[in-house]
């Protein structure tokens, strides 16, 4: 990634029904500074019945969400058919390649993992990661729905409290939304 404005960790967990998708707040200025510890990048959109949680380039990922809401608009909320058909648009799109920016998104049947270049991605087993701690946060939310009985929201708060002890650009300020 460019040396901008980024650093966060998000991480899903679908299991029993519900999706839940969580971040930290840090917002990270060329990998030293720490320019905000309590960002929201974790939201509801299509009036409430997509979660959605974003990584990478600030500017970027806002993009990357905004073009995501306009293809849930048009294609009244499918959350598939709207991922694949921006992701195709994506890879047309030759401002749109150089996006430095990933999302995880889902509704209450589907959990994706979209990225700047072009991919969407379902995740094995219910559980994916993106951002500077996404492989810390993935391997404690693995680690706690195989082990544990907790339920989706923990698992996900609990993983992002494990990245943020480990990883210098996730902190501990979580927002977590479920579906």
């Amino acid at each position: 990634m460019s040396d901008n404005i980024k650093g966060t960790t998000i991480v899903a967990v679908k299991k029993n029904g519900v999706t839940a998708i969580a971040g930290d707040g840090q917002v990270t200025l060329s990998q030293s500074v720490v320019m905000k510890s309590n960002a929201k990048k974790v939201r509801r959109i299509y009036g409430g019945k997509v979660v959605l949680g974003f990584a990478g380039s600030v500017a970027d990922a806002f993009t990357l969400c905004e073009r995501f809401e306009e293809m849930l608009n048009k294609y009244s909320g499918n959350l598939m058919r709207s991922a694949v058909e921006l992701e195709q648009l994506w890879r047309l799109d030759k401002l749109g390649r150089k996006l430095e920016a990933m999302m995880i998104v889902a509704d209450q049947d589907t959990l994706l993992i979209l990225s700047g270049s072009g991919d969407v991605i379902d995740p094995d087993e219910g559980v994916c990661a993106i951002g500077s701690g996404g492989n810390y946060a993935l391997a404690a939310a693995r680690a706690l729905v195989q082990n544990t009985d907790l339920s989706a929201e923990e698992i996900a708060r609990k993983s992002i409290q494990i990245a943020s002890e480990i990883c210098i650009f996730t902190n501990g300020n979580i927002v977590c939304e479920t579906v």
